[in-house]
């Protein structure tokens, strides 16, 4: 079977291509003609993360979305909104963006977004030892006031980190019910969203207080949830952690994103960028983060702690395997995988 991850534009399946082209050519005249009435284009940051580099200074990977908005108002004021209507923005590709963060070079750095709107941009830092964990990190667009989020820096000596999967670990979803993940996507908001029980707990456990501890939310839903997210995990006692998600929709070579590509490559550049923390996988097995996760450790045991997975499943009684030396345990809420992780010692006692 021909990996999926490897097609080119002509292998892609028959119509991809021309599919793309009609999407992106849509996007861009709904752009052109948002731009002609007076829109203006808006910035939004998404949490991002900070890491060592090999030079001794930091590598800050800065994250944010640009689309267009109406004068004197932007994306942070869209808050409580369902989900359909965060799908009806005008993305813009290709703009340039100044980023401000402490220890960037005098007078910032100017980059600008890819195909989809997105910006995920590498920006060298130079800190004092004694930096924050939480840089504040500034998004600015002619006309605009500054867009303000945060960037979340690992520290030097980190040995321990978390990633966590959202739909069905995080928040419920319900993704093996097709239709009901549908509506509860596109009717719901933060405030209306159910947390799965006890998962909060875990990852509280597992990063502890001392801020040593990165936390990443690996999802692959859409880009354009990532405040619901964010507003989420802060209005129900979650550790703040940088968001990584991905951008739906017809690619040169696939009808749709490929979900599980996304959150390989996304541990693949983690076990790169941090090559001394050991992780914590938590995810849920409603789609395929079992088998990623596995082959991870697989692929990295060094770099695998213990993989903890949600139990979607009504009355699914908890397991406890292994992939190789790396634990995987299964239970249906956090409370009970906190409780499997602390019997094999993945988690302090004390916390």
């Amino acid at each position: 079977m021909r990996d999926l991850d490897r097609l080119t534009p002509q292998d892609a399946p028959r119509g991809v291509a021309a599919a793309y082209r009609a999407q992106t050519a849509l996007r861009d005249a709904v752009a052109a003609v948002a731009l002609r009435v007076g829109w203006r284009p808006a910035a939004l940051v998404h949490p991002g993360y900070a890491v060592p580099a090999a030079d001794g200074r930091t590598a800050a990977r800065v994250l944010g979305r640009v689309k267009a908005a109406p004068p004197g108002r932007g994306p942070v004021q869209r808050v409580g909104l369902p989900g359909w209507r965060r799908f009806l923005t005008v993305d813009l590709p290709d703009a340039p963006v100044a980023v401000d963060l402490p220890g960037a070079p005098d007078g910032g750095t100017t980059v600008r977004t890819d195909a989809s709107g997105l910006l995920d941009e590498v920006v060298p830092l130079d800190l004092p030892p004694d930096a924050p964990r939480r840089l504040p990190v500034e998004l600015r667009l002619p006309g605009r006031s500054p867009a303000r989020g945060v960037v979340h820096a690992v520290p030097a000596g980190a040995r321990t980190g978390v990633v966590c999967d959202v739909d069905d670990t995080v928040w419920i979803t319900g993704l093996r019910q097709p239709l009901l993940a549908a509506w509860r996507t596109v009717s719901g908001s933060s405030a209306s969203r159910h947390p799965v029980p006890g998962v909060a707990a875990l990852l509280r456990a597992l990063a502890g207080t001392a801020g040593d501890v990165p936390v990443v939310y690996l999802s692959n839903g859409s880009w354009k949830l990532g405040g619901p997210v964010v507003r989420f995990l802060a209005r129900r006692g979650f550790p703040a952690g940088p968001l990584l998600m991905t951008d739906w929709g017809v690619t040169p070579e696939r009808w749709f994103r490929d979900g599980q590509a996304h959150k390989r490559k996304a541990l693949e550049r983690l076990a790169r960028e941090l090559p001394d923390v050991r992780w914590v996988l938590v995810g849920d097995d409603g789609e395929h983060d079992p088998a990623v996760y596995r082959a991870f450790a697989r692929d990295h045991p060094g770099a695998v702690a213990a993989v903890a997975i949600r139990q979607v499943e009504r009355g699914a009684r908890a397991t406890v395997d292994a992939e190789g030396d790396v634990p995987v345990v299964a239970a249906p809420d956090g409370h009970r995988l906190l409780a499997l992780l602390r019997e094999h010692g993945r988690v302090p006692v004390g916390r």
